[in-house]
């Protein structure tokens, strides 16, 4: 029997949406753009043949077959036996990969929270929708098996919500490890400042291994556009390390410029392996990231 979704009053968590924003996520749904096998029934059309009322294909009949199952017409016609096959509604595994590393937790509005949210969001939409959803917290700091159902929202949103940031991200190791264990993938949401050099072979490493990979690069208003003046120091969120500068306006106008050619960078590597790309600031009113920015880019429909 089909689990059944359980009143959005029940699963709740008012630190993170209130009723009326869970009632509008269930109006949207995870797209993948890649025929991707799941486990178990759901509402998703599998590249397997199963049973199901659409029509997909025949095949010879072979030993062992459903006689249920044999196209009269087709023998009537050509004296051989075939099966129907029909496309099987299935669902699959949605994974959240979250960086909670300690450049993320930083900015006003505060990334860490912001990716929270956006990770909660999806993995709500993606419950509702009965796939199955699993979290990973990046560097090794917390992992939520994979759920199925509305009723496993409240244990998402307590995992994400006891999330801080801590230590270096480690993309490259983190996501290449995250790339070889997996057993099933399928559409894969990393939320992410992306502030380590080792994004790019951690990406590499999602795509080849098949993951429908989406890439959330969030950064706050002042990472992209920093109002600062005169001699500083600057101090690595992760690393510690220091560095002295004389913040005038070419200083400023060459990192603004910087933040555009890393931007435009991440944007064509992403888009020649077929990974969606999102550059989103903490600015962004978070219904126009899910309801317009998201659905514009072909991530949620």
């Amino acid at each position: 029997m089909a689990e059944q979704p359980l009143p959005a009053t029940e699963i709740v968590t008012p630190r993170l949406f209130d009723e009326t924003f869970l009632r509008k996520l269930d109006r949207l749904a995870i797209l993948s753009r890649r025929a991707l096998a799941g486990q178990i029934q759901g509402e998703r059309r599998s590249p397997k043949r199963g049973q199901s009322v659409e029509f997909a294909d025949y095949r010879p009949y072979a030993p062992g077959d459903d006689f249920r199952r044999i196209d009269w017409n087709a023998y009537g016609r050509l004296e051989r036996f075939f099966i129907k096959l029909f496309v099987e509604e299935e669902d699959l595994l949605v994974h959240l990969l979250v960086d909670a590393s300690r450049s993320m937790d930083w900015g006003e509005p505060n990334k860490l929270e912001y990716g929270v949210r956006a990770a909660g969001a999806l993995g709500y939409i993606s419950l509702a929708g009965l796939d199955r959803v699993t979290v990973t917290a990046l560097g090794g700091r917390g992992h939520l098996t994979p759920r199925r159902g509305r009723a496993q929202a409240l244990p998402l949103f307590t995992f994400l919500q006891n999330l801080t940031g801590a230590g270096e991200a480690r993309l490259a190791a983190s996501l290449k490890s995250y790339a070889a264990g997996a057993h099933q993938p399928g559409p894969l949401m990393l939320i992410s400042d992306l502030m380590d050099d080792g994004w790019a072979e951690g990406l590499r490493a999602l795509a080849a291994r098949g993951f429908d990979v989406t890439v959330l690069h969030v950064l706050a208003p002042a990472e992209v556009d920093p109002a600062l003046g005169g001699d500083l120091k600057l101090i690595d969120a992760e690393t510690g390390a220091a560095v002295e500068i004389t913040a005038d306006y070419d200083l400023l106008q060459r990192y603004r410029q910087s933040v555009v050619t890393w931007q435009r960078e991440l944007r064509d590597f992403c888009g020649v392996r077929g990974i969606h790309y999102v550059p989103v600031m903490t600015s962004l009113p978070f219904e126009e990231l899910l309801f317009s920015l998201l659905r514009q880019r072909g991530v949620l429909s």
